[in-house]
């Protein structure tokens, strides 16, 4: 069982705390895998104050996060300084022996003061993204995105990007169709699209599928099959000019048509690799790729590794009526 460790200190945010708690501690025996084994440890004894005054107590110490597979630090308020000496050795611990760390929101601050950031790309709310560029001009800042990948070091932006990350993280531990159950559960999108599989440029937002440009994002989501989809095509079904559409398009979803076919393209294939023992030339044909190596060379660009590879990291077997995915990965 893989267990995640939370952490607790003076200031800590709320509503990510209550991020991690939902998606990583709240037991779902209807998914068929086994669950997180989930930690609330606090930098010190007794009731911590959170960012908006109200107390929390964690039933664990510092001393058991050397028991986590991952760790998560929550966002303080950025003024608040300096952080505990005890957690900043403890995720400094906890990074040495591989544990996976995930920052949500300004918990980034944390691990840039812990030494952990140095060279490396990450994000944070973008309110704060310039004073911790200034703080610690050796972290790469990206305040454009709504999480980062970084392979042991993840990092969110603000507020519901802490649930973004949270849900990659399942998918990178469980595959597409476990992080889209947790999703449906919690009543949130279980993946919004613009950028690579490592981070999202930006939100898909909710669009009127009644106005004809909502209607052919919708149209286009259901015909991914379709190899040769023009932009002169979509653009006519939106009845627009082909560049209005693109201008369009990139202002709504921060990407370009093109882009944004190969991912939703990429994401069916996942899906599809998961929950059936379909060919991956069957499989690349369904997503609208000419060919299983046109459907190797994007998976391999995208996603760093192979569908064979893939589908082998998530094996998947009937269980009652449905598709249960058992981790092969670990991390940490």
């Amino acid at each position: 069982m893989h267990t995640v460790a939370t952490v607790l200190y003076d200031a800590v945010n709320p509503f990510e705390l209550g991020v991690a708690t939902e998606v990583f501690g709240v037991e779902r025996p209807e998914l068929g895998v086994p669950w997180y084994r989930f930690l609330v440890c606090a930098a010190h004894p007794g009731p911590v104050r959170t960012s908006v005054g109200f107390l929390v107590t964690a039933p664990y110490a510092l001393s058991h996060v050397a028991e986590a597979d991952t760790v998560i630090v929550p966002g303080p308020r950025p003024a608040t300084v300096p952080f505990p000496d005890a957690l900043l050795e403890t995720l400094r611990d906890a990074y040495q022996r591989g544990a996976r760390i995930i920052a949500l929101c300004t918990g980034t601050f944390l691990l840039a003061a812990a030494g952990l950031l140095d060279g490396r790309r990450v994000t944070t709310h973008w309110r704060w993204a310039e004073e911790l560029a200034a703080q610690y001009p050796k972290v790469q800042v990206d305040p454009r995105v709504l999480y980062i990948d970084d392979g042991q070091i993840l990092t969110s932006a603000g507020t519901a990007a802490s649930i973004d990350l949270s849900l990659h993280v399942v998918r990178r531990d469980y595959g597409a169709e476990i992080a889209a159950a947790v999703a449906r559960r919690m009543v949130v999108s279980p993946h919004r699209d613009g950028g690579q599989a490592q981070y999202i440029e930006t939100p898909l937002p909710a669009l009127e599928q009644e106005e004809p440009f909502g209607a052919t994002l919708a149209w286009l989501a259901g015909h991914l099959h379709q190899e040769d989809l023009t932009i002169e095509q979509m653009a006519a079904r939106a009845i627009m000019s082909p560049r209005t559409f693109a201008r369009r398009f990139h202002a709504t979803l921060g990407t370009t048509p093109y882009q944004w076919l190969l991912q939703q393209r990429i994401i069916l294939a996942q899906r599809l690799l998961e929950t059936t023992d379909d060919s991956i030339e069957y499989i690349a044909v369904s997503c609208g790729f000419r060919s299983a190596a046109t459907l190797r060379l994007h998976f391999h660009r995208i996603l760093h590794t192979s569908p064979q590879a893939y589908r082998h990291a998530f094996p998947h077997e009937q269980m009652g009526g449905h598709t249960a995915l058992t981790p092969q990965r670990r991390y940490g």
